[in-house]
């Protein structure tokens, strides 16, 4: 599948700002899934200092600053990509279970590395490396974050999931199929600050809470788990006609198994992300993908919209 994102962002203030300074993760990763063709900004004002990069996790970051007084900031990224067929992975996922994958992300290498090293005379050292590195980078995602803190409510509500000896595939696709039965989308019941425990307790959200309490269950149970940024296609209703910027922007989650590599799930959509999920962005939780910031001076009060359009390329 070919796609165009545009993806519009409008703050308006209330007084003159002098100076911002500003951070957008808004183009697409290139990855197994999808391949971004081009990625292009437009700015107005016009910044008088722009520059791309790579963030820790290779996330692309533009920076700009705009030196001129403004109370008007429109910020439009347009890129095309293309969304791979899904590749066919699952029966290798199923070969290992949480208790393997918990051990293996804990204690390094253990036996499961020690087995792929055993069956790999047919393999590269580079290839046994590249595995051993991606298992070393993954164990970051054990850890907490400044958004998904793990707890004793959080391991509770996953425990039902995993049962002794489930494959970890199993116990993901089932705590996944729970949260979108349990929890209701109201996008008016939770803001960027509201903490887990409100969420688990009140059992409602958005797109971003669910994949951040996906996160915090996992790595409760010492599995590794990262939060991904993006889009995903809306069809329109039959007989409607399909309404340009009424997209919105995605959250869902990944999960690390050994031996595979991310596999990703979508609880808001019950879904295993497939030609429809167009990724920007992954890291630990929201914090590191958001897709705008940044620090402006004066401005007094401000008020933002957004507008997001996916549109099918022929």
């Amino acid at each position: 599948m070919k796609y165009r994102i545009t993806h519009s962002t409008l703050y308006k203030y209330s007084q003159l700002v002098g100076l911002c300074q500003n951070e957008a993760r808004l183009q697409p990763r290139d990855f197994w899934r999808q391949q971004c063709q081009s990625s292009r900004f437009d700015i107005s004002p016009e910044p008088n200092d722009f520059h791309e990069r790579r963030d820790f996790f290779g996330n692309r970051v533009a920076y700009f600053a705009i030196q001129q007084a403004h109370q008007r900031l429109v910020v439009t990224a347009v890129s095309e990509v293309t969304v791979f067929p899904r590749q066919n992975r699952d029966d290798l996922a199923n070969l290992i279970t949480w208790e393997q994958a918990r051990d293996q992300l804990q204690g390094g290498p253990g036996p499961g590395q020690s087995q792929v090293q055993s069956q790999s005379q047919s393999q590269s050292q580079s290839q046994q490396q590249d595995g051993y590195d991606e298992l070393l980078d993954a164990k970051l995602f054990l850890l907490d974050s400044p958004m998904v803190v793990t707890s004793d409510e959080l391991a509770n509500y996953a425990q039902s999931s995993f049962l002794p000896n489930r494959p970890l595939v199993q116990v993901v696709t089932d705590l996944m199929q729970r949260i979108h039965a349990d929890f209701t989308y109201d996008p008016s019941s939770t803001t960027i600050a509201t903490p887990l425990s409100d969420v688990l307790q009140f059992r409602r959200g958005v797109c971003q809470d669910f994949a951040h309490l996906a996160i915090g269950c996992l790595r409760s149970f010492g599995i590794a788990a990262r939060y991904v940024s993006g889009y995903v296609e809306t069809q329109p209703v039959p007989g409607k006609q399909r309404l340009v910027g009424a997209d919105a922007s995605h959250a869902w989650f990944a999960v690390y198994v050994p031996g595979t590599g991310w596999l990703e799930f979508d609880p808001t959509n019950n879904a295993v992300p497939f030609d429809q999920h167009i990724t920007l962005a992954w890291g630990r939780d929201y914090t590191d993908v958001t897709p705008l910031k940044g620090i402006a001076f004066g401005g007094g009060q401000h008020t933002l919209s957004v507008s997001v359009d996916v549109l099918r390329l022929e």
